[in-house]
């Protein structure tokens, strides 16, 4: 499993564990896994690392989030993706920060490399998709969620940081965990690198980046991308109506 692979005397997914915990504002910090008895290592590794974990639906993962949290009583959910260990902490406070002004039902962050983002999600935002969606590919779940037409959606643009928007900082292939391993082994073991750290560093170092430039971030099918946008022009009224039920049962 890739989520245990090392990095610098840590587990990838205890690297990430290590940055939620510097996020700003946060209430729980809850591992989602599955049933699968192969997701066993990570709940020892919640365990271990003090945070609670919830295991959920295997395939669904929007609906595994939207049961943790109604499980933990959740409000607002910071989405950080287990397969990013250097994701932006900077930009995570940004999102908190927003949510706690504003709990927008969306928030997401443009310009930063693949795995550096988060999303920043309204409880009842989540149980809406997972109550209309006819979609469970993981991939595409934005594409059900980032509708201004139907939701309070909030772009944080990275501005600056996004002179490195183009390349991969996540674990989907194991060249991309390479380099990762890389620019892990640049710091102390013991270290958080901050996302300008690691900017740096691929400034100072840019052939870093041949490790992985193979691989590309795969895009949507644009049959799928016209199926979702034509099911919310023919459903408009409908997922309307199953979002004001949602948000009125908070109330």
């Amino acid at each position: 499993m890739k989520l245990l692979l090392d990095l610098n005397g840590k587990s990838v997914v205890e690297r990430v564990i290590e940055r939620c915990k510097l996020v700003s504002g946060v209430s729980e910090i809850v591992l989602c896994t599955s049933l699968d008895p192969q997701d066993r290592p990570l709940t020892d590794i919640a365990l271990k690392n003090n945070i609670h974990y919830y295991l959920g639906n295997p395939v669904d993962v929007l609906q595994r989030l939207a049961d943790a949290a109604a499980f933990f009583g959740l409000d607002y959910i910071i989405n950080i993706t287990g397969e990013n260990p250097l994701f932006s902490i900077h930009h995570a406070n940004l999102v908190m920060d927003q949510a706690r002004k504003e709990k927008n039902d969306f928030i997401f962050v443009s310009g930063l490399p693949i795995g550096c983002a988060v999303y920043g999600i309204r409880t009842e935002a989540l149980n809406t998709v997972c109550e209309y969606k006819e979609e469970i590919d993981t991939e595409i779940w934005g594409l059900l969620i980032n509708r201004p037409e139907i939701f309070s959606v909030h772009e944080i643009q990275a501005g600056h940081d996004s002179q490195f928007s183009n390349i991969r900082i996540t674990t989907d292939y194991y060249e991309d965990y390479l380099f990762i391993q890389k620019i892990y082994s640049y710091f102390p073991s013991t270290s958080v690198p901050s996302y300008s750290a690691v900017a740096e560093l691929l400034k100072q170092h840019p052939e870093l980046m041949r490790i992985n430039n193979e691989h590309s971030q795969a895009a949507l099918d644009p049959e799928v991308i016209d199926r979702i946008n034509a099911f919310f022009i023919n459903n408009k009224e409908r997922v309307l109506s199953i979002k004001n039920k949602n948000y009125n049962d908070q109330r």
